[in-house]
């Protein structure tokens, strides 16, 4: 799922050469990002796009040569004169009278030509891993065995192996990939490159090479830089692989007014690998340097004793909103003055504000976790590890909405409940935390599913590797790390090849709170009384059906509908109540006679409490408020779903509670079985903590101190 979709594209003609652009936004001011280098196309600025165009028009095309614009014949075709060209005719047809560019890698160097002769369209110019006219170029960086002979930079390389290109450009284009993204951990930039590498081919690459040879019709030398006058903001890493740092300073050198940030350790696409960092640079630049200061990133007044706490709570489910309400009514007893705002999402909003919670006015522009987790998933499937890397363009668009906020409100705390992007991005950049960290969660570590194979079990080793650097470098972005639950309920597993045990690393960095449940059972009275307030009569069996919040368990409704009419049968007092969440169209269920469908349900909880039997997904949260209860019921983890099939089955074994059975294998006679197996028995679950909302609210209000 794209973050944003454009809200126009088109073709603009030129010389013949359709060139595919996308519009963002519809601000007065607007930035120009132009492509880098026909390896990879406008796509390599998904990172930008989304937040920017939230205060700026964005504008991006695809170079020729790659993504949806031509790829011309001739090498003439591919002369510098032609791609400045192409720029000036996206600027003209789309009535860009002046912009602010950005320009990765070839792309910095189109901008810099832009700025020093047409310095009338150019506002300013930002340009990341800049490919550079002058100062010194890498010489054996890049040598390997591919190659035949010495290469200075990616310039000449076609040179001297035109026919290995011609024969083998899947594995030229994974190296070149890799050396882009040189950083460690960047597996998913890598997988994007390679798949954007993969829209061109290996003959049209050679013609851009080959027509470098051919002079363009202006200066481009050390005097072209000495020509710019608008401000220029250059991002470059020390290790980029690509195009020397060395290269990129002495065009700083050379163009007079402009600043210089080096992104330690980086490679050559700083905005795809560190696109917090990034997008922060490009935000205070323009602040700075254009006066285009956000709304959004205006500091609020504020009165001296209150204090200020910005609440993220997972959007995936509607459980861990319940819990995190639970956890606020509690730090509101230690400290009455505390003000919460809920950087929220839907569903998570109508449980907020059912509950009279403040949502955050910047929760209206986020993009949804929740529908892109739907894109994602199949029939009773959803793979959840991959789901989440396939979030990246989601998840940092959110976390730059959320900095904002934080830029804004001046927070002493910011309490994050599974907010995976916050504490991402912060360990990654400790400089860009502007408040305390209070961080949940209810399990830690990435596991691989036996279908992923071998490379499954090398991408889960090196997230969860990643993770554990970080904490280890920086300890203290995490002001406060709570585990919700005991130290029984981390799985008996590594977080990989090499890597520690499980419970032999989260012991030493959290602290546990027991399970946090969002409204213990014990306090709703007797089971008696809570039904006649929910409306059920003593003479009837209550069978309740929840999926969560999102629209992916419509495949399990439906097929425990086809074993309803069965139960029924051998059931008579059988009454099914199914609550579908506000996601799943209600009439698409084609629910029997018989059966009440509710789209939401505030009090789920009690209803949980109070029924005799309910039929669920694999969800933490919603297990455990049934395990609290006492209530039988039957779950079905997701295909492919790591958390629900190896963290929550491992808790609820440890609790005795559910009766586990696989989606895929079963039918709707067997569903009936497990239905009438879970009434049949007797046993009740092991007690569920009834006190882990005040123990982590006793944790989080240690920072207010």
């Amino acid at each position: 799922m794209r973050a944003k979709l454009p809200d126009s594209a088109g073709f603009v003609t030129r010389g013949g050469v359709n060139l595919a652009y996308e519009i963002y936004g519809d601000a007065p001011d607007t930035i120009l990002f132009i492509p880098p280098w026909s390896i990879v196309h406008s796509r390599i600025y998904k990172a930008q796009l989304p937040y920017f165009s939230e205060r700026f028009r964005c504008v991006t095309y695809d170079g020729r040569g790659n993504g949806k614009s031509d790829r011309p014949d001739d090498v003439a075709a591919y002369t510098l004169d032609n791609y400045l060209a192409d720029a000036l005719a996206v600027m003209d047809a789309l009535d860009v009278g002046q912009a602010i560019l950005v320009g990765l890698s070839f792309g910095g160097l189109l901008a810099s030509v832009l700025a020093a002769h047409h310095p009338e369209r150019v506002r300013a110019a930002i340009l990341a891993g800049t490919v550079s006219t002058i100062g010194p170029a890498h010489y054996e960086r890049l040598a390997a065995s591919h190659f035949s002979a010495k290469h200075e930079s990616y310039e000449g390389w076609d040179k001297f192996n035109r026919d290995y290109w011609l024969k083998n450009y899947p594995d030229f284009a994974e190296f070149f990939i890799r050396n882009i993204c040189s950083e460690p951990h960047s597996t998913k930039q890598i997988e994007d490159g390679i798949g954007w590498a993969a829209e061109t081919s290996g003959p049209t690459l050679i013609k851009t090479v080959e027509a470098r040879s051919i002079l363009p019709g202006f200066d481009v030398g050390e005097e072209m830089y000495r020509k710019i006058r608008c401000p220029v903001l250059f991002i470059h890493g020390d290790n980029d692989q690509i195009q020397p740092c060395e290269r990129a300073e002495a065009a700083h050198a050379a163009v007079s007014g402009s600043e210089f940030v080096t992104i330690i350790g980086g490679g050559h696409n700083p905005l795809g690998r560190y696109p917090a960092k990034a997008n922060t640079l490009i935000n205070d630049f323009i602040d700075r340097r254009l006066g285009i200061i956000a709304p959004a990133r205006a500091p609020l007044p504020r009165t001296t004793r209150e204090k200020r706490a910005l609440y993220l709570s997972s959007p995936i489910g509607l459980g861990h909103g319940r819990r995190d309400i639970a956890v606020a009514r509690e730090l509101r007893k230690l400290h009455p003055d505390l003000k919460v705002d809920w950087l929220a999402q839907d569903p998570v909003t109508r449980l907020l504000e059912s509950n009279n919670e403040h949502v955050h006015p910047l929760s209206a522009r986020l993009a949804s976790e929740t529908r892109h987790i739907e894109l994602e998933s199949g029939e009773h499937e959803l793979h959840c590890f991959q789901a989440l890397r396939r979030m990246d363009e989601v998840l940092i668009k959110n976390f730059m909405i959320f900095q904002d906020a934080v830029e804004q409100g001046a927070y002493d705390i910011v309490i994050a409940d599974e907010a995976w992007d916050i504490d991402h991005y912060w360990h990654e950049h400790p400089e860009l935390k502007k408040a305390k960290l209070a961080w949940l969660t209810d399990f830690v570590g990435y596991v691989p599913m036996p279908a992923g194979g071998e490379q499954e079990a090398l991408l889960t080793a090196d997230y969860n590797a990643e993770m554990i650097e970080h904490v280890v470098q920086h300890p203290g972005v995490r002001d406060r790390s709570i585990f919700v639950g005991t130290p029984e309920d981390i799985v008996p597993l590594s977080f990989g090849a090499d890597l520690p045990l499980m419970r032999d690393w989260i012991p030493k960095h959290f602290d546990f709170a027991g399970y946090v449940i969002g409204e213990h059972p014990q306090g709703f009275g007797s089971r008696e009384s809570l039904r006649e307030r929910l409306g059920y009569r003593d003479d009837e069996r209550i069978c309740i059906v929840t999926v969560g919040g999102s629209g992916i368990g419509a495949h399990l409704i439906r097929r425990i509908l086809q074993a309803y009419p069965i139960v029924k049968a051998k059931l008579p007092e059988l009454r099914m109540v199914v609550v579908a969440g506000p996601r799943i169209d209600a009439a698409s269920l084609a629910a029997p006679a018989g059966v009440e469908v509710r789209a939401f349900v505030a009090n789920l909880d009690r209803h949980l409490a109070a029924c005799d039997l309910a039929l669920v997904q694999g969800g933490l949260t919603t297990c455990m408020e049934l395990a609290a209860a006492g209530t039988p019921f039957v779950y079905f983890p997701l295909r492919n779903h790591f958390e629900q099939t190896f963290h929550v089955a491992h808790r609820l074994r440890r609790y005795g509670a559910g009766i586990q059975r696989d989606f895929a294998a079963s039918t709707p006679d067997m569903i009936a079985d497990a239905m009438m197996l879970a009434l049949s028995r007797s046993g009740k679950p092991n007690p569920v903590e009834a006190d882990g909302a005040r123990r982590a609210a006793r944790m989080i209000a240690e920072l207010l101190a």
